[in-house]
């Protein structure tokens, strides 16, 4: 097998490297430069800083509390009545049993 026919088996790879080859380069050469990115972004990059900032600066400042015995317990004794008491099932009520009821219902009204 020759080289020339190796090569035309790798046709399609070099055109894809060509396309991207392009594609790059012409992102860096229309591109902004990076200074103009960050003058356009500046602000938000700043109350990013200040927001991460207070975010640091808050969770240093006030800790968040730690679990007590009693908190722990509270939960287990939560726990432990949901457990204990299991919801009673729905009935499914029939379309008969229904209008029973509005029918007394409208008998004790006429009354």
């Amino acid at each position: 097998m020759g080289i020339q026919e190796r090569l035309l088996k790798l046709k399609f790879h070099f055109g894809a490297a060509a396309l991207v080859g392009a594609i790059v380069l012409l992102l860096v050469v229309l591109a902004p430069s990076f200074l103009t990115v960050i003058s356009y972004f500046w602000p938000l990059f700043l109350s990013t800083a200040l927001f991460l900032f207070a975010v640091v600066f808050f969770a240093r400042v006030s800790p968040l509390p730690h679990e007590t015995e009693a908190d722990i317990k509270a939960g287990e004794g939560l726990l432990d009545y949901v457990a204990a008491h299991p919801e009673p099932p729905h009935e499914v009520s029939t379309s008969a049993s229904t209008a029973a009821v509005y029918h007394q219902a409208d008998d004790d009204l006429h009354q």
